[in-house]
């Protein structure tokens, strides 16, 4: 577990460019009052970004993901089978449509949380 939690800093160090805009726009309760952690270890995965209280998960693919897609689907439902709810993009999905991503994130946001948050 602690190899776990200090894989996790060196991940922050070393945020790709499109983690560095989508944290930007997440960070400090920014985006609908929700407070998001970024490569936050969960069990013995780290997630690009999360939100804990709705547990919302969102993860940022680069090419590298093409070549890993059985490891993504494994993750995948065992953060479904923990109560994780994960959203995945594509780094140029970010560039390309960035509102639609975060009207995806939000509408996510809106479906898990208790009480409806103010719009981004």
């Amino acid at each position: 577990m602690e190899k776990i939690r200090i894989h996790a800093r060196c991940l922050r160090r070393e945020l790709t460019q499109e983690e560095r805009r989508l944290w930007y726009l997440l960070r400090s309760r920014r985006f609908a009052h929700c407070k998001f952690r970024r490569q936050h270890p969960v069990g013995s995965y780290i997630l690009d970004f999360a939100c804990c209280e709705a547990r919302l998960c969102i993860e940022l693919d680069g090419g590298q993901h093409s070549e890993h897609q059985s490891y993504d689907v494994r993750r995948t439902q065992w953060l479904s089978q923990q109560g994780w709810r994960v959203l995945r993009f594509w780094n140029n999905e970010l560039w390309e449509n960035e509102e639609g991503v975060l009207l995806t994130i939000y509408e996510s946001l809106q479906a898990r949380l208790p009480s409806p948050r103010p719009s981004p």
